[in-house]
């Protein structure tokens, strides 16, 4: 993929209904359709509405899984420090994982959960100019840390997108493949965020998971009290939300995640 120079800021995209709780900064709406160009800020829309929320009761996740990340007095540098090290496995097998999700030119692909950009810029690469990359994630500071990121290393085909808890708050049909990387079991409803998801793929798209084991006995205590289900318990829950099942990948080097992909029915 050619590297322009970029000059504008990428627009952060939420609509309205996708906000979390009475965000603490001005957000712009979400923009649709194809990026205008290099350096030009993306066309705007009032954003996709949201689907509707089935679940009713939170799922079975540790009630401040996610606090620390919406915590807006812990930087995102922070968390990069944290997680971009070669002491973690998606870390170090990062090339492998982008591999696996089997990423063409010009396709559309959304990381959920994105974090700090780990893997944004290797999906950048791989869907080339014509292609499309959403970053996604509940933290805005996580959020407008990728937007800079972008910036420095001349992303142009990226987008920052600010979801919330049930929604990622994608239009319906506007991406090939999704990729949640050690974030599934950070899903507060995993239920509507699999709605969520199925609504944003395009008919055939794909759904890459990647998480940590949870086997009593062998997975350490922490992620035994961490992860909510195990890699059985997830492939029935997206399989219930109308994917159906492809294979797992074997990635050297995992031990303590897998790797799953999944088609949009």
């Amino acid at each position: 993929m050619s590297r322009t120079p970029y000059f504008a800021l990428l627009t952060l995209a939420l609509a309205p209904a996708c906000r979390r709780a009475e965000p603490s900064v001005g957000l712009a709406p979400a923009p649709s359709g194809p990026p205008a160009g290099a350096a030009a800020t993306a066309e705007q829309s009032p954003g996709p509405a949201p689907e509707p929320s089935q679940q009713m009761t939170r799922s079975a996740v540790p009630a401040d899984i996610n606090d620390q990340f919406l915590d807006a007095t812990k930087p995102a540098a922070e968390w990069e420090n944290r997680w971009e090290v070669e002491s973690r496995e998606v870390y170090t097998c990062r090339d492998q994982i982008v591999a696996a999700l089997a990423l063409q030119p010009g396709e559309r692909v959304a990381d959920i959960g994105t974090g700090t950009g780990l893997f944004l810029s290797s999906l950048s690469l791989a869907v080339g100019d014509k292609g499309k990359v959403y970053g996604v994630d509940i933290a805005e500071k996580f959020v407008a840390h990728i937007q800079k990121r972008a910036e420095k290393e001349q992303m142009t085909n990226l987008q920052a997108v600010l979801s919330n808890e049930r929604s990622v708050c994608l239009e319906p049909g506007s991406v090939d493949v999704v990729f949640v990387c050690d974030a599934y079991h950070h899903f507060e409803y995993h239920e509507d965020m699999l709605r969520s998801i199925r609504s944003a793929l395009a008919p055939g798209g794909r759904l890459v998971i990647v998480d940590f084991e949870r086997i009593p006995g062998k997975s350490r205590e922490w992620l035994l009290g961490h992860v909510r289900a195990g890699q059985e318990v997830v492939q029935a829950e997206i399989e219930a939300a109308g994917f159906r099942y492809l294979d797992e990948v074997a990635v050297q080097g995992f031990e303590e995640n897998y790797l799953i992909r999944f088609v949009r029915e």
